[in-house]
Formats: structure tokens, sequence, C-alpha cells
């Protein structure tokens, strides 16, 4: 059995996708599977089981990256395409079955609404697979000791980044003598590109001797090295699912974007948001999101 797997490009959707992923991989035990994603999201597949190919998809103009993947597939005659990005592909390639996401719903979780294209009941949660390699990776990055606070203070839209002074404030009020994280030790996360501006915060918290994890790794590492840390803050991006998916105890801040479609998922998780009726994330203050942070960890406690 042949299963094709059309996913997104941005790492936090392909995070949510990954649920539906291991339904279909616990469901057809023989199935041999290729998934097709964006380049950014590619690595999270690298490990998934009987995996024949990860096609990556680079944005082409005149969306000429589906007339490749279209190239890509269409010698092959698949037993199953489940189809997330509602792309027109589905229907040029034979298949025996074909399952297309329909159309967005606003007042559900992303989760949901993924889980539907297969007529789940139950929300496919988001879960990683990884190789031996990652898990090796990640003890020599957090070493076992001291519980680990966890931090993502950088995000590509600037309109979802939280302003870095108050991650500042914020970590030094929970890592501080009598803190609620005094002892804890703190890992900064981000990619390749933002550690330039992730300068200050390394600076301002240099006594606490942080851990830097900046585009050092590939995205599975980065999973595995979140497993071992004990919380997380993030901004609305891709690092706060993956934080999630990890069952990391786990606080997003957002601003535009609805948490009620977009927040992270699981028992563990919270969010923080500025006023929705004005929701710009720079209006959100420091100690709203460290009583947050507060209630979060009172509540995984409990």
């Amino acid at each position: 059995m042949k299963i094709l797997f059309i996913t997104y490009t941005r790492i936090g959707d392909a995070v949510l996708s990954s649920g539906v992923l291991k339904h279909l991989i616990d469901r057809y035990p023989d199935a041999r599977f290729t998934v097709a994603c964006g380049p950014l999201a590619a690595s999270l597949f690298d490990a998934v089981p009987r995996l024949d190919d990860v096609i990556v998809m680079n944005k082409q103009p005149f969306d000429g990256h589906w007339f490749s993947l279209w190239r890509t597939v269409r010698a092959v005659k698949w037993d199953l395409v489940v189809d997330l990005r509602r792309s027109l592909v589905s229907y040029f390639i034979r298949s025996r079955k074909r399952a297309v996401l329909g159309v967005t719903d606003n007042k559900i979780h992303r989760i949901s609404l993924l889980s539907s294209v297969l007529g789940l009941v139950e929300p496919a949660i988001p879960f990683l697979y990884t190789m031996p390699k990652n898990e090796e990776a990640s003890i020599r990055l957090i070493p076992e000791g001291s519980p680990v606070l966890a931090l993502a203070p950088m995000a590509a839209d600037k309109n979802k980044t939280w302003p870095l002074e108050r991650f500042i404030a914020l970590a030094r009020r929970l890592l501080g003598a009598g803190g609620l994280c005094d002892g804890w030790r703190v890992a900064v996360f981000g990619d390749h590109d933002d550690a330039e501006g992730a300068g200050p915060i390394l600076e301002a918290l240099n006594d606490y001797k942080p851990i830097f994890m900046f585009g050092q790794m590939d995205l599975l590492t980065v999973y595995s090295a979140l497993k071992r840390c004990s919380a997380f803050i993030g901004n609305d991006s891709g690092l706060s699912h993956l934080a999630a998916a990890a069952n990391l105890t786990t606080l997003a801040v957002f601003g535009p974007t609805d948490p009620v479609c977009y927040a992270p998922y699981g028992e563990n998780c919270g969010f923080v948001r500025a006023d929705a009726d004005n929701p710009k994330i720079s209006d959100l203050e420091m100690e709203n999101v460290e009583a947050s942070f507060r209630g979060l960890l009172a509540a995984v406690a409990n």
C-alpha cells in the first residue's frame, strides 16, 4: 500500500498535521509513506516509519511547485492520497482513494479541522518520530541536572513577537533569587537567522549560563531537546507547537492570531493574549505573562 501525505510549509502547521500522519501509520501497518511539504518543515518527517521519500516543495513562480510535485508523483498508482493543502494535484494523479481537507472553520482548533480530513471523532494529537541520533544529540545539548526553562523569544512575524526587553524582564524575574524558577537553568531557542537578534537576552541572562540553541540542529533534535526541558515560554510560532508536541508545559504569547484555532494543543498548554479587541502583542505587559505562567504551572502540578 502506498500513501501520499501532502502537508504544509510552515513548521507550526506541519507539527499540527503530524497526528493525522501518525493515525495513518498506525491504521495501515503495511503501508509505505511519501510526504510532500515545504523545505522548512521537511526534516520533521525524516524519522517517519516505512518512509519512502520526503518530497521538498520549493516555492516557484505561478505555483510551479505544484506542477513539479505532480511530475514527481504522477507515475505512481497511489492507494491513498491525503491532501491537507486542498491542491488540484490530488485530482490529477492516480489514486484508489483520496481525502482532501475541507473548508477552513475558524471556530474550531486547527487540530480538529485537520483530523476531519479522515473523519476522526477524536482529535489526532501531534506526534513526531525521532531517531537515536536526535536523542543522543539532545543529551549532549541539555544534560541531566537542574530543571530547564526553555525560552523562544523570536518569531518570523514581528506582529507575533513579544518585545525582547519584556522577555528579558520576565526571565530574570523567574530565574532570580526567590523567583518561580530559582535554581533552574535556561535554554534559549531560535533558528539561525534569530541568533544575532537574540544577543541582548543571552547577555542579560549570562549569570544563569544560558544554553544557546539557535540553528545548530535539525528540527527533530530541537524537539528531542525540548523534551528534556521542564517548561516553555515562547511567541506564537512553530517552536511553541514543537514544545506542545513534546508534552512540555507550554505557554504561548499571542498577538493578532486567534488562539481558538492556533493555541498550542495539549493538557499542559496555555496561552496569554493581548486585548482581543486590539490584539497588539506589544501591549501585553510582563506581569500578565508571568501570572499566566504561574497559573499554568500550578494547574499542571495539580
